[in-house]
This record gives structure tokens, sequence and C-alpha cells, in this order.
């Protein structure tokens, strides 16, 4: 089990009763809520002064956020947002967790309680993703609930979706396109991985490869998703973001590559190489990587260290050896079950 030091620093023990220097420690463990198991990182507080059997301890603000650790664990696997993104929805527009609320004309309390313990049902989670990919539905509900603030308050927040809403609205409709590609792939099949597309996974991991590996354009990027998926795929037996692939020239291309990288997580810049252009992709915002599963995040840094270094030229040549590419013709759909022989990674 994965044990590892943060950070020493003193504080009052309450193990032994004296201030001193312990060891803040974080190991990976498990829990149960709601009848299941469940993995995750646990942070706890180490007293080298005491018996080996009674030298842990843990504060209770930290033990509220280990719970809160358990709690997004069970809502990743159940396809809700985690507490981490539900306060990055509210944050996207400069609202409190009260101003949030009162903007979906939810109870004053109701954000708050989502961002520390309590589990969003189903409609309450789709109106959050609603308002975050939509920004023309954020300023509709506001302008519903405009008495719920002061009119300082309420123009001040009206301004700042406004200023969300030309690229929001852009990326909304992008990613309306990309659903509307894949409307013929919505049964699970070889070609999908046997996971209908996953919109909301698929912008975080493009996110995240966009904060892991510098100087990263479009062909490496669409790399870098297919050997994800591939990986998953021979590792799980199903995609991680359901994406359906091509042969194409430049390797395996996801349908509707273009639209992707409409995605919020990342903006696609225009440079000048040589007498051509390059895509270069760069993150709008961190990617709190929590949300991903311990199976997710192990392929994720397993694709990154592997071609991370790699040129576009190289991860495609690279590509071209893989028996998914020479067994399919151009313009063929790849089939996953063809991703059981992938070149080891490691």
């Amino acid at each position: 089990m994965k044990d590892t030091l943060v950070e020493s620093i003193e504080m009052n023990c309450p193990i032994c009763g004296d201030t001193h220097i312990v060891e803040k420690r974080l190991r990976e463990t498990q829990a149960l809520f709601k009848g299941e198991i469940f993995d995750y990182e646990e942070v706890y507080f180490l007293c080298d002064r005491a018996d080996d059997e009674e030298n842990e301890f843990v504060p209770a603000k930290v033990m509220d956020l280990n719970l809160l650790k358990v709690r997004d664990s069970y809502r990743i696997s159940k396809g809700l947002l985690t507490s981490y993104e539900i306060a990055d929805i509210r944050l996207y527009y400069g609202l409190t967790q009260s101003e949030f609320a009162a903007m979906l004309g939810w109870g004053e309390i109701t954000v708050t309680r989502y961002e520390s313990k309590t589990i969003q049902d189903e409609t309450y989670d789709s109106l959050m993703r609603m308002v975050r990919e939509n920004s023309m539905l954020a300023l509709e509900y506001l302008d519903k609930h405009a008495k719920r603030f002061t009119f300082k308050r309420y123009s001040e927040i009206r301004q700042s979706v406004k200023k969300r809403l030309d690229v929001s609205s852009s990326m909304y409709l992008k990613m309306q396109e990309v659903k509307s590609l894949y409307t013929k792939f919505e049964e699970a099949s070889d070609y999908n991985g046997f996971k209908i597309l996953d919109i909301d996974k698929l912008t975080t991991v493009i996110g995240y490869y966009a904060n892991e590996v510098n100087h990263i354009y479009k062909v490496k990027m669409m790399k870098l998703l297919w050997y994800t998926d591939a990986l998953y795929y021979k590792r799980y037996g199903k995609s991680m973001t359901g994406l359906v692939y091509e042969h194409m020239t430049y390797g395996a291309l996801p349908i509707g590559f273009n639209e992707i990288l409409s995605a919020p997580t990342i903006q696609v810049v225009e440079e000048m190489m040589y007498e051509d252009i390059g895509y270069k992709i760069v993150p709008t915002s961190k990617v709190d990587k929590s949300i991903f599963t311990k199976e997710e995040l192990s392929v994720l840094e397993l694709v990154v260290d592997k071609f991370k270094d790699y040129r576009s030229k190289q991860i495609v040549d690279y590509m071209h050896g893989e028996k998914a590419y020479i067994e399919t013709s151009d313009h063929e759909l790849i089939p996953f079950s063809l991703a059981k022989e992938l070149k080891e990674l490691s």
C-alpha cells in the first residue's frame, strides 16, 4: 500500500501532549460508503514518540477532508460531479456558494452542502453541468432569480456571465456537434471500445494532457487520446472516453477531431512553423486529478511517461507500427479488439 511523507510540521500533538515535529503522511486506503468499498488517499499524522500501535492521529478538519475524498470517489463511480468540479463551475462565473445556489433557484446552503458533504441527485447535477456548458442558460437562470440579489451584485454577476457567453456558447455548440457525429455510435460496440461517448471525461483527459505535456500540438494530442483509449481497453475491456477512431495517414484520428479541440479545458493557438501553421494546445485551467479513478490515472501517467518527449512525427511513426494500424485500411474504423495486441508502453 502506497504511503508517502507529505511534510514535517511542528504542532501540538494529541498523542503525547507535547509540541514537536510530526509527520504529515498520505496513504492509499479504502472506506465503506453507501454499502460499497471505495479507494481513496487518506491524510494522517504520525507521532514518533508513541508506541507504534497508537502513534497515528487525524485532526477533525483533516478527517472532514478525508471523508470528502470518499464521497467524491462515490460521485465518480456514479457519474456525478465531484465537490471540486462543482466549485470550479461556480468560480467560473465568479460566484460564492450562496450566490450559485440563488442563481439556480435553490436553497441558500444547497451548494455549500454539495461542496462539503451532501451527494447531489442527478437532476441537480445535470443542471450544474448545463449552466457550465451553456452560459446563455446561466444568464437565463440569473435573470429568472434576479430578486434574490441586490441590484448592484446582480449587475456585476450579469457582466461576468456575459463575458463568458461568447466563448462558452461557441464551445457548447462545438460539443453538440461532437455529440451529433456520434449518434450512430449510441450503442456499445467494438468501434467505441464498448463505451458510449463521455464528453465530460474526454474534455478532462484533453485538459490533463495539455497540462502535463509541454509543446503539445494537434496531431500528437490525437495520438495520445488513441493510446489512452487503447491501453485502457487492453487493461479493462473498455475505452476510457468512448471515441471512435479512423485509420488516417497520420495514424488513428477520432471522429470529430477538429470539433474536439473546442473543449473548454484547452485553447488552440496557431503558430508559424517554418512555412506551415502549427496548432499548439495549451490548458485553460488546472485539472483536478482526483476526478480520475486510480485505474484511469495509471493509464494517463503511463501514456505521458512514454510519449511526453516524442515529437508529432515520432509518435505517428510509432503508431504506424501498431497492429491496429497495420491491419486496417485508409478511412476504415479501427476496432478496439486490435488493441489487445498493443505494444508495451513501459
